[in-house]
């Protein structure tokens, strides 16, 4: 009995000892090399963020555009696609002026040039004028238009401080403030000012409906000019529907509003501006 007991005793030592050495876990072990490459392929799979990444996503986000979803799901393309616009224009084209963002009393462009009547398009006065830039894709752009037997006539073009000062009195005078409000910029606030915007024909709705409205509503982004006032955009842009008014910002960033602004320059402007304020030209 006693050598009965004493295997059976040495019998569950063994088991125990067993189980310990089965139920204790030791992590495998690897080599350097397998060690390098698990690391490298951690580091791939973290997703780098650059601070103009960064900056793009918090300013969308805080100008709440409705492109916002588009813009931090693609942030890389898009920051490439900004970019490639912003740093190339040479020309100081997209600059935001709006009811809140002023030109001063005495800014005139240095490169205005006269307009007058030509074998491309035709102006309602004699002392229209544009910048050098605006004035040449005019006319590469009024060329396109006679290709296609449209012809195109300027009606405005840059206005003085003070001449959009007497004007913007004048629709107070015929409509009152509140109205003269959504159809007329303080003097200050035009993008006339500018010298970079031009308004066509009748100056009124019904150019939407002529042969010259709905070709420049089909071909004016191809030439670099925008619709600054889109109809159902008064509570962004300020202003009611303008058919007439378009801004010229390049052929370049034409694209870059559709793709990434939903086609309206307000979006865009604002989100330069706030680029620039920001300092996202430093990054």
């Amino acid at each position: 009995m006693r050598k009965i007991s004493a295997l059976f005793s040495a019998f569950l030592v063994s088991c125990i000892a067993f189980s310990t050495v089965s139920c204790k876990y030791e992590k495998p072990k690897i080599t350097d090399a397998e060690a390098e490459k698990s690391a490298d392929t951690e580091s791939a799979a973290i997703v780098q963020v650059s601070p103009k990444e960064q900056l793009a996503v918090s300013i969308v986000q805080k100008l709440n555009l409705p492109t916002a979803d588009l813009i931090q799901q693609n942030t890389k393309e898009f920051v490439a696609d900004f970019e490639q616009v912003y740093k190339n224009d040479k020309d100081y084209l997209l600059v935001l002026v709006d009811k809140t963002h002023h030109l001063s009393k005495d800014y005139i462009p240095e490169d205005l040039i006269p307009l007058s009547n030509n074998d491309y398009y035709s102006v309602s006065r004699n002392d229209l004028s544009l910048r050098v830039p605006v004035a040449d894709a005019l006319k590469v752009m009024a060329a396109g238009a006679l290709k296609d037997n449209i012809w195109l006539m300027v009606s405005s073009t840059f206005r003085s401080y003070e001449y959009q000062e007497k004007l913007f009195a004048r629709w107070v005078a015929i409509d009152g403030l509140e109205e003269a409000e959504r159809e007329s910029a303080r003097a200050g606030t035009s993008q006339h000012q500018l010298g970079t915007a031009i308004d066509f024909g009748s100056i009124d709705d019904s150019f939407a409906e002529t042969k010259a409205g709905k070709w420049l509503d089909q071909n004016a982004a191809d030439y670099g000019f925008s619709l600054s006032f889109p109809q159902g955009y008064e509570p962004v842009t300020g202003y009611r529907w303008e058919c007439w008014h378009y801004r010229y910002i390049g052929i370049d960033a034409c694209k870059l509003q559709k793709k990434w602004f939903g086609n309206i320059q307000q979006y865009m402007m604002e989100f330069i501006d706030a680029w620039e304020r920001a300092g996202g030209n430093n990054l």
